[in-house]
């Protein structure tokens, strides 16, 4: 069986986080009408929220090849550059299973974690008009402070792999906001979570490129952050649709 058929075989898919209101609705999402139901528009909630997004996910100047800087960009119904689609979902322990994230990510954030949920997993795949280009949002080393977020090959390596971190940022769980460790953590006191640059704007020129950084928080019981101590620029939200 394929790495894709294992992912998508779970049970659980990032509807299902929807559905406890963890990410919204992640599973569906189109920039342009040629992408269609099956992309996903991510955004930060430093910039908008669900009702008014503003900003989204994009690739610097459409190009699609390995090390293109991931931005955040106006929404727009005509830009390609936006179209994303979810090309691998399912659980950590769904992806540690196809071999894409490592035993101490399940342990943690997996099947093997303890008094935590099996977090929702997925890779973020650029498909511009809708077209799958086999390059999915992630770095191209091991996630650690001020890494790049750029594209890279999907379904290789966890570096593709983004986690729905639903036990860290309890204040922002229910309205759908949630910060996304990378699959490629080796930091389990302070992941490593996308965030865009702190003091940047998405008009800055040049445009400043998503990283990731440790996660944010005061620690309380069980080295959870407490209530609305995550920072806007580490939360992230999804919506579907043609953006407008």
């Amino acid at each position: 069986m394929s790495i894709k058929s294992k992912v998508f075989a779970a049970a659980a898919t990032l509807t299902l986080v929807g559905g406890v209101g963890a990410v919204g609705a992640m599973s569906a999402s189109a920039a342009t009408p040629s992408c269609g139901p099956t992309c996903i528009d991510l955004f930060s909630f430093e910039f908008g929220h669900h009702s008014s997004p503003n900003f989204v996910v994009d690739v610097y100047r459409q190009g699609a090849k390995v090390g293109q800087p991931i931005i955040l960009y106006r929404t727009s119904d005509t830009d390609p550059a936006e179209d994303f689609t979810a090309s691998f979902q399912g659980t950590v322990a769904d992806f540690f299973a196809a071999g894409l994230v490592s035993a101490a990510v399940d342990l943690h954030y997996g099947a093997g974690a303890v008094g935590f949920p099996n977090d929702p997993a997925f890779e973020n795949e650029y498909a511009p008009y809708g077209v799958d280009s086999g390059l999915c949002t992630g770095v191209g080393t091991t996630a650690a402070q001020g890494t790049k977020v750029a594209l890279e090959p999907c379904g290789v390596s966890s570096k593709t792999v983004w986690i729905a971190d639903i036990a860290d940022s309890p204040s922002t769980l229910f309205h759908d906001y949630v910060p996304l460790i990378n699959g490629s953590d080796t930091n389990f006191s302070h992941p490593f979570v996308l965030t865009y640059p702190t003091n940047g704007y998405p008009t800055d020129i040049p445009r400043p490129q998503l990283t990731t950084t440790n996660l944010t928080g005061f620690s309380g019981s069980f080295l959870v952050p407490e209530l609305g101590t995550v920072n806007d620029n580490q939360l992230w939200g999804a919506d579907f649709g043609v953006l407008r």
